[in-house]
């Protein structure tokens, strides 16, 4: 039986006969070397440094070199298959490249049609868990300040993880162990394989419109690096970091961390850890509460006897006992102020009394009528008081005012002293 490989060489000797003496077209020419590449190279893996990169947009097809120190070739890879790249490629990348060799026949040249981009020296999931961890750091999403608090004692708890594992099974038995009153909201989804990522944020998104949900648990159980990447995807991380809601990350690894981790409110190493982190033991709480109850006793109860000595020492007070003779007490000691006072009173107004009655008796003296009485008397002209006959006019009328009344008069004539 001829082998497949001497079928082939057969064929090429068949074809290099019919075109030694044949004049070929150039689109001839490079179709026939086009089919020999495809056949002879079906599939090859290539190493070399990724250069001259481009995505092109929006067919989203990817453009490079591959090159090392002697050589390079022209590569492109079809969106089909670039959507299936975990990491994104850059100028400077060692890669190992599994595609084909064809001649893109419009320009003659000889290009690699790339199906898989690995990194040379790293795994693609490594190398694309840093690109999106150093990416989604220097955008905020890991800072402190943005994390919620958990609640004390959640009401309800939103469980977004598979039904099938053994997770959910934990979550469920932990909490009804823990705090049977707490409500379980689960919500199914893949947690693996294609879509599952699509699937937990869309999860997360859909438990925020719902409301009383008072914490989120997110994760699965433990696995592989691929099998956990779901929780890895950029979709994922931006869900739980818009989410009202508080969220634990729970993918079951002890060691590593992945994306959900970082973002995350709270990070659990599983599943179980998280139901215990989040629900607290109902029979500790009854302890604390059950001793705190105890002390506020023996709290209560010092001061009630505390108290209790007080009211002793007041009802003990003579003045309880003896009421009345306090009240005689204030009353006579109000009687002597009320004899002080009118004695007070009473002074005063005979000091007073003596004063006016001083007073009265200077201004008698004083007073123009005292002098009156002695014989004397004043004139009261048209001017006032006639204290000297320049003061009044011949013919002028002047009241003369006497001790007993006063005399109406007429002026006819007037002398100076020097005239007397």
């Amino acid at each position: 039986m001829i082998s497949e490989q001497r079928e082939r060489d057969l064929d090429l000797f068949d074809r290099q006969a019919a075109y030694e003496e044949r004049v070929l077209k150039v689109r001839e020419l490079a179709h026939l070397v086009k089919e020999v590449l495809e056949e002879g190279f079906p599939s090859i893996i290539v190493e070399g440094e990724i250069s001259n990169f481009k995505r092109h947009m929006p067919s989203g097809h990817l453009y490079f070199t591959l090159k090392d120190e002697q050589a390079q070739v022209r590569s492109v890879m079809w969106r089909s298959d670039a959507a299936r790249l975990k990491f994104d490629v850059a100028d400077g990348m060692k890669v190992y490249v599994r595609g084909r060799i064809s001649l893109y026949e419009p320009r003659g040249d000889l290009q690699l049609y790339a199906s898989t981009i690995t990194p040379a020296g790293q795994g693609a999931l490594q190398l694309a868990f840093e690109q999106l961890k150093k990416k989604l750091d220097a955008e905020g999403l890991f800072e402190e300040g943005h994390k919620k608090p958990l609640p004390f004692l959640p009401a309800r708890i939103g469980v977004v993880t598979s039904l099938e594992g053994a997770a959910v099974r934990d979550i469920i038995s932990i909490v009804a162990r823990r705090f049977p009153a707490v409500e379980l909201l689960i919500y199914p989804v893949r947690v693996q394989g294609e879509g599952a990522a699509e699937e937990v944020a869309a999860a997360i998104r859909n438990l925020n419109l719902i409301r009383n949900v008072d914490v989120l648990i997110v994760g699965r159980g433990g696995g592989s690096l691929e099998d956990l990447w779901a929780f890895n995807e950029e979709i994922v991380a931006r869900a739980i970091y818009d989410s009202r809601i508080p969220v634990i990350s729970a993918v079951g690894h002890q060691v590593d961390f992945t994306i959900s981790d970082f973002v995350a409110d709270a990070r659990a190493a599983t599943p179980s850890a998280a139901a215990e982190l989040v629900v607290p033991d109902r029979a500790e709480i009854l302890d604390t509460l059950s001793g705190a109850s105890g002390r506020m006793k023996k709290v209560v109860g010092q001061l009630l006897d505390q108290l209790k000595l007080q009211l002793d020492r007041l009802t003990s007070h003579y003045a309880l006992k003896q009421p009345a003779y306090l009240v005689d007490q204030k009353l006579q000691y109000i009687d002597e102020l009320t004899r002080r006072l009118d004695t007070h009173v009473l002074h005063y107004l005979d000091t007073t009394s003596q004063r006016l009655g001083a007073a009265e008796a200077r201004l008698n003296t004083l007073s123009p009528r005292h002098v009156l009485g002695r014989g004397y008397a004043f004139v009261e002209g048209p001017g006032g008081l006639v204290s000297s006959i320049g003061k009044i006019e011949v013919g002028e009328s002047a009241t003369i005012h006497l001790k007993d009344g006063t005399l109406d008069t007429l002026v006819k004539d007037k002398y100076g002293q020097e005239q007397l």
